[in-house]
């Protein structure tokens, strides 16, 4: 690793027409650079730009704008950044300008704490360098491992994965860390709520240590400033929303009900808000499944997805939401890591999250990179406690609303017919998963 900015070995890209940055005693930079209006200001080479342009990317976002000059430097980085925001071209592009394709082993390799994620992020490697010739791959649970270790062995420049599959194929032999020139961490606080952390030290000491390390996290919590003290040097910081962890474009309300009374409060804002994409969260894989059923038997395209559900059908579920073939989407905390879709209007919380964070990383689904969203909560008078402790972590006010009548064209009389929209495709088949990665 560099001592400095300007000492970086001979095969890294450097910045030298830059000015150095101004960093405080703890490694946050004290002025960082205007946002840049193109990708070109970030010093990104010829061919990056080239592979951008043809897909379609022409200005940055803040995170990635002052991200990827940071990273540039070959100091290690940490970054805050909430989901949606852009962060996986932040950490790629400078992926993209440090190794060269056709090395024959492993010089990246990037940790995510789910598949969903795991694959958002080899999709948007072959969105991004698709005219560069890298090759990628993916390595998560309860995928076959043929198809995995006939990748390897043909070689391969970026790996990503989740933990527990990159230690299955680190102890077989399979996988190679000999050569990784950048590590990156991406929802790193999720990673330590899943209980990886072992897991992750695991693979860090395989790693070289003149490496680069990237740590991104929406929260950037004690724990991941002990993890980045054990496994980084000097990390510069990069703050993109210190004054708030929410998104200023999400509509925040609540409901108080009991829990008999949720279901037809639900129907009925279904009904007056007519979402065009939302997620509904419960804090139960079987909370979840239930709800799906009872939404369904009322001729309602929703569909659960959970940890037990095969990768297949996850996907397959995944793919329609995308296309807005299905509109709503139960989901558990877990099984929503590494959902991107742009243009999700709501977000319900049908169990209020107990881990105050989680509050974060739900609504963060929408009011994405511009667009408004809006977010509902029930609370029970039980749980009043965590809303208060929800206010005071976003420092802001979710104010109140209710509804005088619920009584909506699902409730207290259920539809006779299905309209003609609705597709019945009876249970969701399921699998019992490994514990992780859920």
């Amino acid at each position: 690793m560099p001592d400095s900015i300007t000492d970086l070995p001979a095969d890294m890209p450097s910045q030298n027409d830059t000015e150095p940055l101004e960093v405080d005693t703890e490694g946050a930079i004290l002025a960082p650079p205007p946002l840049a209006v193109s990708f070109a200001e970030l010093k990104l080479n010829s061919n990056i730009l080239d592979s951008l342009n043809k897909a379609g990317f022409t200005k940055p976002t803040p995170i990635q704008s002052q991200f990827i000059p940071v990273a540039l430097t070959g100091q290690d980085v940490m970054g805050q950044a909430k989901t949606g925001t852009g962060k996986t071209a932040a950490f790629l592009l400078p992926i993209f300008q440090a190794i060269k394709p056709g090395v024959g082993k492993p010089q990246a390799l990037i940790l995510a704490p789910t598949r969903e994620l795991a694959l958002q992020i080899h999709g948007e490697i072959g969105r991004l360098g698709s005219f560069l010739g890298f090759a990628s791959i993916t390595l998560y649970g309860g995928a076959s491992y043929e198809p995995q270790i006939e990748a390897l062995s043909s070689g391969v420049d970026i790996v990503v994965g989740t933990p527990g599959r990159i230690m299955d194929h680190m102890r077989s032999q399979r996988l190679d860390l000999s050569g990784i020139k950048i590590a990156v961490l991406d929802e790193a606080d999720r990673m330590l709520d899943l209980g990886f952390r072992k897991d992750i030290e695991y693979i860090l000491r395989h790693c070289p240590s003149q490496r680069q390390t990237l740590l991104l996290s929406a929260t950037i919590a004690d724990d991941i400033k002990k993890l980045a003290q054990r496994f980084m040097i000097e990390p510069l910081e990069v703050w993109t929303s210190p004054e708030s962890l929410t998104v200023d474009s999400v509509e925040q309300s609540f409901f108080v009900c009991e829990r008999d009374e949720k279901f037809p409060i639900l129907l009925k804002l279904l009904e007056v808000e007519n979402p065009e994409l939302s997620i509904i969260f419960c804090g139960t894989k079987m909370g979840a499944k239930r709800l799906a059923e009872k939404l369904k038997r009322l001729y309602i395209n929703a569909r659960e997805i959970h940890g037990d559900l095969q990768q297949a059908r996850r996907e397959k579920i995944l793919g329609r939401f995308r296309t807005g073939e299905v509109k709503l989407l139960i989901a558990t905390d877990v099984a929503s890591r590494g959902i991107d879709v742009q243009n999700i209007t709501h977000i319900i919380n049908w169990d209020i999250p107990y881990k105050i964070e989680d509050y974060v990383h739900r609504i963060g689904r929408t009011g994405r990179i511009g667009r408004s969203g809006k977010a509902f909560t029930f609370v029970t008078r039980e749980e009043g406690s965590y809303l208060t402790e929800i206010e005071l972590l976003i420092n802001k006010e979710i104010k109140r609303v209710h509804f005088d009548d619920v009584t909506s064209k699902w409730w207290p009389t259920p539809p006779k017919e299905a309209p003609p929209e609705f597709v019945d495709e009876g249970p969701e088949p399921s699998i019992a998963q490994p514990a992780g990665d859920k």
